[in-house]
């Protein structure tokens, strides 16, 4: 960081901390203006002790010291279409049906923006928005549609690191930087006599996409240049344990194995993935910083509440995968922070929150009535209380989240349960495929399964979920419209249709023994089978 920039944020610290954060008042001459920042796949756990150690972010930093942090938020659905889905319409996944990144709202769906907008706040929005249906490449819709079939093909490039040798290049994700200067130009012309409403969407630290993987490629880089990757304590990086394969869940067996995980890694690779992902974490800091300078300058800090959110984590070859599209932690874990006025200084609070909550506190800084049956709680109340103990959390929002995945690299549907020190995480029919149970408390990794060692635990969550979500026939509902929605395209696609499959990013696989792959799909297309995971081990015949 430059030491201009440095005196800046030294500058605004000062300023910010010197005095306390207003209190709530019944009545505001002009509701507050509201920045949301909402990156792709950034690990919450980043945000707070001790993850926070590992990489220099300085303006989540100031966030956390100017506002609250929500120590335990999580996406509703580990995917980029889906959870964004749900963080724009307040609503769990299997409400809006938003199952796969090609299956999302529909482009006229009332957001919360939309509310806000009839209601007189000036709205824009920026960036990686996606929360739409028709969006993504054929191969991941096909990846989805058949993740039930009975075979095991690998759907991405093994993942790796590119580095720019370069230590005065900030501006690697030019795209990315490019939006954050439209979000900036527009709030220094913005009318600053009406509240506004503005959403930036980035991309980073989402891996970049990976030409040297083939055809139809997919996104398993992870770049940086030395600029940021200077940010990172090496250290400090925690080489994640691995299950041996033959002892990993059928679920996430197949997860590693189309993620191209399998395969023997180095320590020294393992650990330059990790670096090299929080150096894209720390791009990403500084675009949300450029933003948090932005209304500095222009007097509209005191003025305006900023929310910083990602719609997933990075799974960094944590539980030998990277991508999201996982319950672990470093999939669903995601960073929430909120500052300014009316919220409450440097207070964290460690009840569970999720991405669908952000509609409900939308509406509820902009004083707008909350319409009914949403899944998510304004948490507003949370982030503006002067104590966060447990009751107050409770009497503010259920002391449980939901999380769900419907999408590809995952052979059954999946549903997290995540409340108090307990991590319950079901699938598919909730018989076929055997759970998974956490105490988060004694196991932070995640390492050790104890459903079978606590039945009675493991029982009562399920019932817990079972009253949240009837998880078995939101699953088959799935299971029909996968093979729906395959058929629909194998007819579009007509005689073409077994050239056109192989040619998808499976390709190198798939070419090794088509036939064999084509009739495993018919086999499954004529089947009346449960939904279920298959294919869970190296012993498989069907790699």
């Amino acid at each position: 960081m430059s030491a201009m920039l440095l005196l800046v944020v030294s500058m605004i610290a000062a300023l910010a901390l010197a005095a306390p954060a207003p209190r709530t008042q019944k009545k505001r001459l002009q509701a507050p203006n509201v920045v949301l920042v909402a990156s792709d796949s950034f690990d919450g756990r980043l945000t707070f002790q001790p993850g926070s150690q590992v990489v220099k972010l300085p303006f989540i930093n100031f966030m956390r010291a100017r506002g609250t942090t929500f120590l335990n938020a999580y996406t509703n659905s580990p995917i980029c279409c889906p959870s964004r889905a749900a963080m724009w319409s307040g609503l769990f996944t299997h409400l809006t049906e938003s199952w796969n990144n090609f299956k999302g709202l529909d482009p006229n769906y009332t957001t919360w923006m939309d509310v806000m907008a009839k209601h007189g706040y000036q709205t824009q929005k920026f960036g990686k928005v996606d929360y739409t249906s028709g969006h993504h490449s054929l191969s991941n819709r096909v990846e989805a549609w058949t993740r039930e079939v009975a075979f095991l093909l690998r759907q991405e490039g093994r993942p790796s690191v590119n580095l720019i040798p370069d230590k005065n290049r900030r501006r690697v994700m030019a795209k990315d930087w490019q939006n954050t200067d439209k979000a900036t130009d527009w709030l220094r012309q913005v009318n600053h006599t009406k509240p506004f409403v503005l959403y930036l969407g980035l991309n980073l630290p989402h891996p970049y996409p990976s030409p040297s993987s083939g055809e139809n490629f997919g996104a398993s880089t992870f770049q940086t240049s030395l600029y940021w990757l200077e940010k990172v304590d090496y250290d400090a990086i925690k080489i994640p344990k691995w299950l041996p394969l033959p002892q990993m869940h059928p679920v996430d067996y197949y997860s590693s194995y189309t993620k191209n995980c399998t395969g023997k890694f180095s320590e020294n690779e393992i650990k330059n993935i990790r670096a090299f992902y929080y150096a894209m974490c720390a791009e990403t800091d500084a675009m949300l910083g450029e933003i948090i300078l932005t209304l500095h300058k222009k007097g509209l800090l005191r003025k305006t509440i900023v929310i910083y959110t990602s719609d997933h984590g990075e799974m960094a070859m944590e539980h030998r995968q990277f991508y999201k599209m996982s319950m672990y932690e470093a999939s669903t874990h995601v960073p929430f922070l909120m500052m300014g006025p009316g919220i409450k200084a440097n207070l964290q609070v460690p009840g569970v929150v999720s991405l669908v909550d952000i509609y409900p506190t939308m509406l509820d800084i902009a004083g707008i009535t909350l319409p009914p049956n949403l899944s998510g709680y304004s948490l507003l109340a949370l982030a503006s209380n002067t104590s966060a103990d447990e009751q107050a959390f409770k009497d503010l929002h259920p002391p449980w989240i939901l999380s769900e995945f419907h999408g590809c690299n995952a052979n059954a549907s999946t549903y997290m349960l995540r409340t108090g020190q307990w991590k319950y995480i079901a699938f598919s029919d909730g018989a076929s495929v055997q759970p998974q149970l956490f105490d988060l408390s004694l196991d932070p990794d995640e390492l050790t399964n104890i459903a079978t060692e606590y039945p009675e635990i493991t029982y009562s969550l399920d019932q817990k979920l079972r009253s949240i979500i009837n998880y078995p026939k939101v699953s088959a509902s799935v299971h029909r419209y996968n093979k729906e929605q395959f058929i629909m395209w194998k007819q579009s696609v007509g005689q073409n249709f077994s050239n056109v499959i192989a040619h998808l990013r499976w390709h190198q696989d798939w070419q090794k023994d088509p036939r064999k792959y084509e009739n495993a799909i018919q086999h499954w297309l004529a089947s009346q089978s449960r939904p279920a995971a298959r294919s869970p081990h190296p012993s498989s015949p069907l790699h």
